[in-house]
């Protein structure tokens, strides 16, 4: 709002004031301080209220008063697990925000989150929301949660959007570490006898819901861990910079590993029937003795 009555004020010509020159000066002087960085600005949740905020390495983490524990714990295992496979350092700076009861945690993660969501990601902002002491038996190991949701971060870090969902989520399960994703297939009941999916057909999964997502989760772990096995780190790393520089999953594959997307389909259903076929076999065969003895013995 203008204080001059909205009236034209006279030319007073070219001449800068010096207070203006200040102003001017003091701009010039914010810009070149400011950090070069390729990382977007963040625009953090409204964290008004949270008591505490820890600064370490390329972490902040802000919490409520009675998760001030829980933001120490977390913030020394991001700092100690700040490599991921296959990726360079990251160097994005990261905010976690740690929601002091459900309420909050709905806020901040906003609509479009799932209601069964432990933590959630914003990779585009760089920063992630996480449930506080109040979570459930079910949101696992929070340490374990933090390193799926900085796997996403850093995976989108170096590709940005190239990966499919069944890619970045199978990624983030492996570099968390989540083997019950194979705890699930060592006990699928028919898993023998079912056609595995191909990449495409477990990106199609995840949106079926129920047990058919939870499937879909489990695919995608052991398609990107048998990524990571065939090759290494190396490999894995070399097929990352293939796949950003031609913006192709199948260029990726044929660079790093030599096969195409078809031929890395028939590779991971054979490592993985190999691995745990037999143990759903046996958990199929148990389960028919169960029944007939149900059957059988009155």
């Amino acid at each position: 709002m203008r204080g001059d009555g909205g009236r034209p004020r006279p030319d007073r010509g070219p001449r800068l004031s010096l207070r203006r020159l200040l102003g001017a000066l003091a701009l010039v002087g914010a810009v070149l301080l400011l950090p070069v960085s390729g990382v977007r600005a963040q625009r953090a949740p409204n964290t008004a209220g949270a008591g505490v905020r820890l600064d370490g390495g390329r972490f902040t983490v802000v919490a409520g008063p009675a998760d001030a524990r829980l933001a120490r714990t977390l913030l020394a295992s991001a700092q100690a697990q700040d490599r991921f496979p296959g990726l360079s350092a990251p160097q994005a700076r990261v905010l976690i925000a740690i929601a002091p009861d459900p309420q909050t945690f709905r806020r901040w993660v906003g609509p479009a989150a799932p209601e069964w969501g432990a933590a959630v990601a914003f990779p585009d902002e760089q920063r992630l929301v996480m449930q506080g002491g109040w979570a459930g038996s079910d949101a696992g190991d929070p340490r374990q949660v933090l390193r799926h949701e900085l796997a996403h971060l850093a995976l989108h870090e170096r590709m940005g959007r190239l990966p499919p969902r069944w890619f970045d989520e199978g990624y983030a399960s492996v570099a968390a570490g989540e083997w019950t994703r194979e705890q699930l297939l060592a006990t699928a009941v028919g898993m023998v006898w079912r056609t595995l999916p191909t990449v495409e057909g477990v990106e199609a999964g995840f949106y079926g819901g129920g047990q058919e997502a939870g499937w879909s989760y489990a695919m995608a772990h052991r398609a990107v861990g048998s990524l990571l096995e065939l090759g290494g780190e190396g490999g894995l790393h070399r097929f990352f910079a293939s796949w950003r520089q031609s913006g192709s999953f199948d260029r990726g594959l044929r660079d790093a590993y030599g096969m195409t997307t078809t031929g890395f389909d028939a590779y991971w259903h054979r490592q993985t029937r190999r691995r745990f076929g037999w143990l759903s076999l046996a958990t199929d065969v148990s389960i028919a003795v169960s029944v007939a003895l149900l059957l059988v013995v009155p």
